[in-house]
């Protein structure tokens, strides 16, 4: 039987919270959904925000376009630059450095990846299985523009099919919040400013009624986003939803955020530098350097900390440093009951690859593949949930591996995540690429093939084997393939403006 009464029709849409969360939800919800809903958002201007999430990746392009944003007017209002991949240095051992950089590398074969034919090169130059890591990159045209400091957005390298530049942006978090606030109001939002002082819930099913404001304002819904930070009020604090923790794995527990004077040129990429206990990141923006030291209370104190971060950064401090403890690790359930956490309430991966923004915006786009129409189906909850537990897994994994695969002897905090026991879904990622070469994700993961074997090469796990179709080429013409693919890409960088030259084209 078709329902069609209107009876029992999930209308209206309370969003607990602003920030980024709140507004990336409020405004793909808005867009996609917003003739068929009521969306109301409650923010309290006395709450800040955590705001130090600037830097994101690739896929931010596209739901930007989907919400209907002008790249132009964005990065213009966020102080925003482009980011081509994150260089990590010193986490393989002091003074080696490598980058993940976005897109592709090489050229794409059907059965093999590129890194087959360039590990095969490698060996025919040196005659033996020594493997130089970084020449890898010699094929990555978002490496070369990175380091070159240049940009153009490019579909694909000219007169090829060759992709061309894969990119996202580093941006001012507050004053993306306020852009997307104007963007999500235009699109029929309502905001109601004010503190929750109260919560009512259903007696039989425990289902949220209502939330209570300080002036006595009650605002009632049929659904929830709890976008409240790491107060999770709703999801938390009053469902009881309960935590997985990572803190096993990933032992840093506490961040520390300063921003600095900016530089003459800006990198068009992120920097996450190891330190004796954690790693630091700079984020260059158009006004500024966001910077921050991610490190484990156990091993530092606060003051170390600081003391620190303040001796490795670029300018004068432009405020005082701000301390953000948390615990890695994701919620339980996603959704429970009449609840989604978006944000951090759902959980927190410390920023080493930039996915907090990213998961905001899948969190909304699942949002709106599974929005309830009449009333919420467990069968609906139960495969939001799994696929949102899958999600976060895959994440935790990539982030953990950068720690596996730390070479560094100059701590007991890195020594310790040398010996430590993994999930057994990464070992076998990392005993496979060593063994064979052969990486393997699943397509809904975030992370590509070519992003797990940047960090594996780029940290030492250099494969023992090739694939054997590799072999079916001659020497010769291995050769060619990588001498006109060198050629390709550094012909193409030569062309590009330079990152701040295309900053002040906007």
């Amino acid at each position: 039987m078709h329902k069609n009464n209107t009876q029992g029709q999930i209308k209206n849409i309370v969003i607990v919270g602003g920030g980024t969360a709140g507004w990336m939800t409020a405004s793909l919800l808005a867009k996609v959904l917003g003739k068929t809903l009521n969306i109301t958002l409650v923010e309290s201007d006395n709450i800040g925000i955590v705001g130090v999430g600037e830097a994101t990746i690739p896929p931010i392009v596209n739901f930007n376009r989907a919400i209907g944003i002008d790249e132009k007017a964005f990065i213009k209002a966020t102080k925003g630059t482009i980011k081509l991949g994150i260089e990590f240095n010193h986490w393989h051992k002091d003074g080696e450095r490598y980058m993940h950089a976005f897109g592709s590398i090489g050229k794409k074969f059907p059965f093999c990846d590129f890194h087959h034919f360039w590990q095969k090169h490698q060996q025919l130059q040196s005659g033996s299985d020594n493997i130089d890591g970084n020449s890898f990159w010699d094929y990555s045209l978002n490496y070369q523009a990175a380091k070159q400091g240049k940009f153009a957005p490019i579909k694909q390298i000219p007169n090829t099919n060759l992709p061309g530049l894969a990119y996202a942006y580093h941006f001012d978090a507050g004053l993306y919040a306020k852009f997307l606030r104007k963007h999500a109001e235009g699109l029929g939002v309502k905001r109601i400013e004010g503190t929750i002082t109260d919560i009512a819930q259903d007696d039989k099913s425990g289902d949220i009624n209502s939330v209570t404001l300080e002036d006595g304002t009650s605002i009632s819904g049929d659904l929830f986003i709890d976008c409240t930070g790491l107060a999770a009020i709703l999801i938390e604090k009053t469902l009881s939803t309960g935590y997985d923790d990572y803190s096993h794995w990933l032992p840093c527990d506490r961040a520390i955020a300063v921003p600095c004077e900016k530089t003459d040129h800006i990198e068009p990429y992120t920097r996450s530098t190891a330190h004796k206990v954690g790693w630091q990141w700079r984020i260059p923006l158009q006004h500024r350097t966001g910077n921050g030291l991610v490190y484990a209370s156990k091993h530092m104190s606060d003051e170390e900390a600081k003391a620190l971060l303040l001796k490795n950064i670029d300018g004068k401090a432009l405020a005082e440093p701000k301390i953000i403890s948390f615990k890695t690790g994701r919620r339980r359930k996603q959704w429970n009951k009449n609840v989604i956490a978006i944000g951090l309430s759902s959980g927190f991966f410390e920023p080493l690859e930039a996915t907090n923004i990213h998961l905001i915006q899948t969190a909304a786009t699942r949002l709106v593949k599974f929005f309830p129409h009449y009333g919420i189906n467990l069968e609906e909850v139960n495969e939001f949930n799994r696929q949102s537990k899958t999600e976060s897994e895959g994440i935790r994994d990539f982030i953990i591996l950068h720690y596996k695969l730390n070479n560094r002897g100059d701590s007991e905090f890195w020594r310790a995540c040398q010996r430590m026991d993994v999930p057994e879904s990464l070992m076998n990622k990392i005993q496979l690429f060593k063994k064979t070469g052969k990486v393997f994700c699943q397509p809904d993961d975030l992370f590509t093939e070519t992003a797990w074997q940047q960090v594996m090469i780029g940290q030492g796990n250099i494969p023992e084997d090739h694939h054997p179709l590799v072999d079916t080429l001659s020497t010769e013409q291995v050769d060619d393939l990588m001498k006109n693919l060198k050629i390709l890409i550094n012909r193409t960088v030569e062309t590009m403006p330079s990152h701040d030259d295309f900053l002040h084209s906007l």
